[in-house]
């Protein structure tokens, strides 16, 4: 079981790909699912356009609500600031939203940030009327004499283009809960100005980020920096040359390490308030078996970028800073099947996010094959990096999928699109 779980908190399960049309992005250790983007550019240019003529009736009745502008000390207010001066805002997150409606609700996360719950609402709204009324065609299609291909095109086009406003929702949501946590999204990581070549010129927040999780959750999350960083734990200062490649890959993988944390402590705290905890986990338990130290080493070992940022620390080193954990604990509770069911990402509009938010952070990796099949590294383009920013862009990957979950969970509630 110790094993099983290893495996599949470093690769959760993505829902299947329902298309071949797309690739998947080389950060995802998992591939995603395509997302199908082909068709008739005269229908997709007429569809953007109605959705963008109501995204603009949508802010103007937002516009009207705003009478008071509440005030936000984050990135926004100075990139408003920005923007009455004439000067180019500053991005407030790497991924630059392309729907309508996306682009809607970018505008209202710089200028009426506490408005994206009412304006979200607004786009959920029209997108279940949208849905609705294609449902209604359907029944309508199945009449004689109706062209049946050409109706099924229709509805491919309509579905993407709601797949991508969906993905983009999700992705302003996220952003949002940063910003009411007065923390900032690392921008696109790219060639530093700084004397050093350090790309990590970021604010740390390492704090902030660290208080916004349960302090079960943040113990599973410290084990999983001492898996990445290993002995570098205590010395954060130093800089390492590193694959933009294999960085991108463990912001990634920690996006979805996340993802699965928040998910199961969502359980193991309400089962903790209404006290049906597994035995031994109960909170006169004051200390936690500690696994084998066989098992910890395999588990660590086998971790994918270990090796890159350790530089190789032996099995006694490993599990002196891999910790005992009651969510660890409780985790490993779980029957095979369940702990497959949570290890899973539920939607595909989830894996689009964490795909594009990656490629947006870092950039689209340029891969190349040896003859032999193999990746050829030798073109990875190299960074320069403190520990103490690796451990800052880990901190953010995980925050970042535990809000996924979160906004996910939210507006499946309010239009229903997760599958299992």
């Amino acid at each position: 079981m110790d094993a099983v779980m290893a495996s599949l908190v470093r690769f959760p399960v993505v829902p299947p790909r329902t298309s071949d049309n797309g690739s998947g992005s080389m950060f995802l250790t998992a591939s995603g699912p395509g997302f199908t983007r082909s068709g008739s550019s005269r229908l997709q240019l007429r569809l953007r356009q109605n959705a963008s003529a109501r995204s603009s009736r949508s802010l103007q009745s937002l516009t009207t609500i705003a009478k008071t502008r509440r005030s936000f000390v984050v990135r926004a207010s100075s990139a408003s600031n920005d923007a009455s001066s004439g000067s180019s805002p500053k991005p407030i997150a790497p991924l630059q939203l392309q729907s309508p409606a996306g682009q809607f609700l970018s505008q209202i996360l710089v200028s009426h940030p506490h408005l994206v719950p009412a304006a979200v609402e607004q786009q959920l709204e029209q997108l279940q009327t949208d849905r609705d009324s294609d449902g209604q065609n359907k029944d309508a299609s199945s009449v004689p004499g109706t062209d049946i291909v050409l109706y099924r095109r229709i509805a491919e086009v309509k579905e993407n283009e709601r797949r991508r406003t969906l993905e983009e929702i999700l992705y302003a949501l996220v952003v949002q809960k940063f910003m009411e946590a007065n923390v900032s999204l690392v921008p696109s990581v790219s060639p530093s100005s700084d004397p050093s070549g350090r790309v990590d010129t970021w604010p740390t927040k390492v704090e902030k980020l660290e208080r916004l999780h349960s302090p079960e959750m943040y113990e599973m999350i410290h084990n999983h920096l001492a898996l990445i960083l290993g002995s570098r734990m205590g010395d954060l200062n130093s800089v390492a040359q590193i694959s933009k490649l294999r960085v991108g890959q463990v912001y990634a993988a920690s996006v979805m390490y996340g993802y699965f944390l928040k998910r199961v402590d969502q359980r193991f705290q309400l089962e903790k308030t209404m006290k049906i905890l597994p035995g031994g986990l109960d909170e006169s338990k004051t200390s936690v078996e500690q696994p084998e130290e066989k098992t910890t080493y395999q588990a660590v070992s086998s971790h994918p970028e270990v090796g890159a940022f350790a530089g190789g620390v032996s099995a006694k080193g490993f599990g002196s800073e891999i910790k005992p954990s009651r969510l660890r604990s409780y985790v490993m509770s779980f029957d095979a099947e369940t702990l497959q069911r949570y290890a899973t990402i539920r939607s595909r509009e989830a894996v689009g996010i964490i795909e594009k938010h990656t490629e947006a952070l870092f950039g689209k990796p340029e891969i190349v094959l040896t003859p032999e099949g193999t990746v050829d590294s030798s073109k990875d383009e190299q960074i320069k990096i403190s520990f103490g920013g690796m451990k800052r862009l880990v901190l953010e990957a995980v925050t970042f999928g535990s809000f996924l979950w979160d906004v996910e969970s939210h507006v499946d509630a309010r239009y229903h699109f997760v599958l299992n």
